[in-house]
C-alpha cells in the first residue's frame, strides 16, 4: 500500500471517491490540488490536513490562504502549485484526476519523479502517450489505470506471460444516454438530455463524452499508450449493463474479463494497493440480482466521434492531441448552450482535418497543437450557423 499520496483534482468526482478510499484505508495525504472550488477544498484541507494545497487560479487561492491561515499547510497556485504538488517528495503515489489538458504537465512531473501514477487523467496519454510511457520507463515510474476500462484490462492481463499471447484488448462501453439513436434524432439533444448517463456518476464534461462516444474513442488511444498494442488489436463493444468493464482476448480463443459493480472506488482501490487487495465496504457484485449482459457494435455514423478517436489513433503524432483540444473546447461551448449537440463532432473533425499533424512532437508541439485546435474550434463556432432546436 502507498505511504502517502498527492490528489491532483480533489474537488471533482474521482477526487472526492478517492478520498473515500484514503479514509477507509488510512492513506495519509500529502498533497490536494483542484481548479476552483474553494468551499470543498478547504473543507477537505482541515479533514485530510495535508502538507500543501493549490488551487489552479490565483483570486481562489488567496481566499484559501486566508481561510487557512491558522493551519500549518501551504497554499500554492497556477500550474507550478499544482506541478508542487505532483513532485513533493513524501508522495509515494500520486492519483492524477485533474480534468482535461491541465493534467498533463502535473502528471508528467509526477512521472520524472519517478512516482506510481494513479492514472485516471486519461489526456495525458491521449495527448503525448508516446513521451510520457518513454519518461516513465526512464525514470522508473508506474502508472497504474484509475480508469474502470483500463484497470479491467490491467486485471486481465496480470496472468500473461508473455504478450505475444494477447489477440486483442476489448473495451466495453455503456452506449451513453443516446444509444440506439440516429445522428438526426442526437442534432438536437440538449445539455440536461446529455447529463443523463445510465449507469456512471460522473463530472459534466465526462458524461458529456460518453453521450458522444468520445469518451471512449479517448480511452481506446490511452489503452494504446498504456498497454503498447497497435490499432488492428483494438476493439470496442456496446456493453449496456456496465457489469464487464473489459477484455482480454489470447491468441488461444479464451477471453477474460473483469467484473463488478458501476463503482469507481473499486478501481480506485486497486490502483491505491497493487498489487495486493484490500477488504472493500462496497457491497460486491451479486451475480443472482444481475441483469442479462448484452454486446453490441458501436454505430459510428451516428456518434463520429468514436470513428474520428480511431482514425488519430492510426495516424499518431499530433493528431490525438488536435482530437482532444477541440473535444474540450466543442464540449465546453456545448455545456455553455452555445452550440447544439450535433455541432460537437462536426467542429472537432473540422479541427483534426485543418491542423497539420506532427509525427514524434515535443512537449511544446503538444501544447501549441493543442492551443491551435481550441482556437479553430472558438472560431468555427461564432461562425458555423447555429442547429438549435
Amino acid at each position: 500500500m502507498t505511504k502517502a499520496i498527492s490528489l491532483l483534482g480533489s474537488t471533482g468526482s474521482i477526487g472526492r471517491q478517492t478520498l473515500d478510499v484514503c479514509q477507509e484505508l488510512g492513506i495519509p495525504v500529502a498533497a490536494l490540488a483542484a481548479r476552483s472550488n474553494v468551499d470543498l477544498l478547504e473543507q477537505q484541507v482541515r479533514q485530510f490536513r495535508p502538507r500543501l494545497a493549490a488551487l489552479w487560479e490565483l483570486e481562489p487561492a488567496m481566499e484559501l490562504a486566508h481561510r487557512l491561515s491558522g493551519l500549518d499547510v501551504k497554499v500554492a497556485y497556477g500550474l507550478p502549485g499544482v506541478i508542487e504538488a505532483a513532485a513533493l517528495p513524501e508522495s509515494g503515489t500520486v492519483v492524477a484526476a485533474m480534468v482535461g489538458m491541465a493534467g498533463l504537465q502535473p502528471a508528467l512531473a509526477a512521472v520524472r519523479q519517478g512516482k506510481r501514477i494513479a492514472l485516471a487523467n486519461k489526456e495525458t496519454l491521449v495527448c503525448a502517450g508516446e513521451l510520457v510511457m518513454e519518461t516513465a520507463h526512464a525514470c522508473g515510474a508506474e502508472i497504474i489505470p484509475v480508469d474502470s476500462e483500463h484497470s479491467a484490462i490491467f486485471q486481465c492481463l496480470q496472468g500473461c506471460r508473455d504478450r505475444a499471447e494477447v489477440k486483442r484488448l476489448i473495451l466495453t462501453c455503456s452506449g451513453g444516454p443516446f444509444f440506439g439513436m440516429s445522428r438526426a434524432e442526437l442534432a438536437h439533444k440538449t445539455r440536461a438530455d446529455a447529463l443523463r448517463h445510465p449507469n456512471w456518476t460522473m463530472g459534466e464534461k465526462i458524461t458529456v463524452d460518453c453521450a458522444t462516444l468520445m469518451n471512449k474513442g479517448l480511452e481506446y488511444i490511452e489503452a494504446m499508450r498504456l498497454f503498447d498494442v497497435p490499432p488492428e488489436q483494438m476493439g470496442v463493444v456496446i456493453h449496456r449493463q456496465s457489469i464487464i468493464h473489459s477484455m482480454v482476448e489470447y491468441r488461444d480463443g479464451a477471453v477474460l474479463a473483469q467484473m463488478g459493480t458501476p463503482d469507481m472506488r473499486l478501481p480506485i482501490r486497486y490502483a491505491l494497493t497493487y498489487p495486493n487487495r484490500s477488504p472493500a465496504p462496497q457491497p460486491p457484485l451479486d451475480l443472482l440480482s444481475c441483469p442479462p449482459l448484452t454486446f453490441q457494435p458501436p454505430d459510428l455514423q451516428a456518434f463520429p466521434c468514436l470513428r474520428l478517436a480511431m482514425d488519430c489513433a492510426r495516424t499518431g503524432g499530433s493528431s490525438c492531441a488536435a482530437l482532444n483540444g477541440a473535444n474540450e473546447a466543442a464540449v465546453g461551448l456545448f455545456l455553455e448552450e452555445r452550440i447544439s449537440f450535433g455541432q460537437i463532432p462536426e467542429l472537432v473533425e473540422h479541427a483534426v482535418n485543418t491542423i497539420p499533424v506532427i509525427l514524434n512532437p515535443s512537449l511544446e508541439d503538444i501544447l501549441e497543437t493543442d492551443r491551435r485546435a481550441r482556437e479553430t474550434v472558438c472560431r468555427l463556432s461564432r461562425t458555423a450557423p447555429q442547429n438549435n432546436s
